[in-house]
């Protein structure tokens, strides 16, 4: 019979070691070893008797049509791809604070009218879940409330005849199986205790919804594999001096990935946001130098949003680069282009960036946005405001086309603009009625910002520099 010994697990990739050290050697982490039990397993043996033959099935056998379930918050349904799947795993991470309960709450309380929703915490008292429900007007709402943090009783509640069909764990650092000697939270119980919930909600058909904390980078604390182990990962993103929040998908093996949902934080709870766009450019004001409106993409779903940039003399040294929504190794990129392709002196300047409404925008379609907002600010001269700017940078500083142009253009007709800075089209678009200013190089942006802007309208509605 094998032997039991501790051993040392990161807590952050959840690589495992016989000896501590204060770095890790697999992620580089420091102080992330914590001392585990290594479970006693006795050897099984792999012959014929051992094991049971998996029965294969052809691709194209019968199946039934999944039915989506309708939560009844059409940003959550969106960013799930059109609804929750029955037998789904989804994992929820986001900032202490940031609303991830209460949108769980909700989502419960929603769904509860048409079908039998528990919800398990497992970091509140049961009377604290019926305060927050007060607070959001929900206590009518069917939902089970429970308290508990072992996994085996968990799952023994879901045998029950009249068993919920949604559940919702909140969270699972909290959980633990009694099998296992380590701490709730540590790489081992985490692993072991999703493992256990996604297993049992699957053969019953359940869906599952994982509150998921994260770490001060970031990321989902616990082993990366949990990640792999659901079926959809949402992080709830948002700003603690803004009252927007942003539920974005990264993994979604039911729908898009990188689709977005927009919710505003209010007394009483989140409420949806249809026009994300409208809202981002609500405090938007007129001639603001340094200010360019970028018409990107989420998902399926175009979204305007305000790009702010500050251009100001540095006594450093070393000038200071502050970035707020967006890569700080893509505005340096840009700099450098603008500075060697275009010959615009900027390098010895403080440069402050910041993307209005506390979005965070990862496309290189921001690029062009971006380089319009500095040079605007360092030559004191505003972006007209009817114009919306969108496309990538080279290295060479050509300007690259993106993706779904005619999407972008229609969005920002709707709102009212008149101009767009685009790039060159490969093929003839469909008519936005807006006028359209397709760019080469980034050179030729420059001109716009002269007194009078030396741009020309051509026939057809394009302008191109005179």
């Amino acid at each position: 019979m094998s032997r039991s010994q501790n051993r040392f697990v990161c807590q952050t990739c959840g690589a495992s070691t016989s000896k501590w050290s204060g770095r890790c050697d697999a992620c580089g982490a420091w102080n992330s070893l914590v001392e585990e039990a290594a479970p006693e397993t006795p050897p099984r043996s792999l012959g014929k008797g051992a094991a049971r033959r998996v029965e294969f099935v052809p691709l194209d056998g019968p199946g039934s049509q999944v039915e989506r379930w309708s939560t009844g918050i059409a940003e959550f349904d969106r960013v799930c791809g059109g609804g929750l799947v029955p037998g789904s795993a989804l994992l929820v991470g986001g900032d202490p604070g940031i609303g991830k309960s209460t949108l769980l709450l909700q989502v419960a309380c929603g769904l509860s009218q048409e079908r039998r929703c528990a919800y398990v915490s497992g970091e509140e008292a049961v009377d604290q879940v019926r305060l927050r429900a007060a607070r959001l007007g929900l206590v009518s709402a069917p939902v089970a409330l429970a308290a508990a943090t072992d996994v085996r009783d968990i799952i023994a509640a879901l045998d029950a005849a009249e068993g919920p069909r949604l559940l919702v764990i909140d969270s699972i650092q909290t959980m633990y199986v009694d099998t296992l000697d380590s701490a709730p939270g540590t790489v081992a119980q985490v692993r072991a205790s999703a493992q256990e919930l996604i297993r049992a909600t699957k053969r019953r058909g359940i869906v599952l919804l994982l509150v998921g904390h994260v770490t001060k980078e970031g990321a989902i604390a616990g082993p990366r594999v949990l990640e792999h182990m659901v079926d959809t990962v949402l992080y709830f993103e948002g700003e603690r001096g803004h009252h927007f929040r942003i539920l974005r998908a990264v993994k979604n093996r039911f729908g898009a990935t990188d689709e977005i949902g927009v919710f505003e934080m209010g007394d009483a709870g989140l409420t949806e946001v249809a026009n994300p766009s409208a809202l981002f450019l609500a405090d938007r004001r007129d001639d603001v130098t340094g200010a360019a409106v970028f018409a990107g993409v989420e998902g399926t779903r175009p979204v305007l949003v305000e790009i702010q940039a500050l251009v100001a003399p540095s006594p450093l040294g070393t000038p200071r680069r502050a970035v707020v929504g967006w890569d700080a190794g893509r505005l340096a990129m840009v700099l450098a282009v603008l500075e060697t392709r275009c010959g615009v002196a900027i390098g010895a300047n403080d440069v402050y960036l910041n993307v209005a409404g506390g979005l965070r925008i990862t496309e290189p379609a921001a690029d062009l946005a971006v380089a319009a907002a500095l040079v605007s600010s360092l030559t004191d001269q505003p972006v007209p405001r009817d114009t919306v700017v969108f496309g990538e940078i080279g290295l060479s500083g050509e300007i690259r086309a993106v993706n779904q142009t005619d999407q972008r253009l229609k969005e920002a007709a709707k709102l009212g603009f008149a101009n767009a800075l685009i790039p060159t089209r490969r093929g003839r678009g469909v008519d936005s009625g807006l006028r359209t200013t397709e760019l080469h190089q980034l050179g030729d942006l420059l001109p716009l910002f002269q007194d009078p802007p030396a741009y020309a309208p051509t026939p057809g509605g394009r302008i191109r520099p005179s």
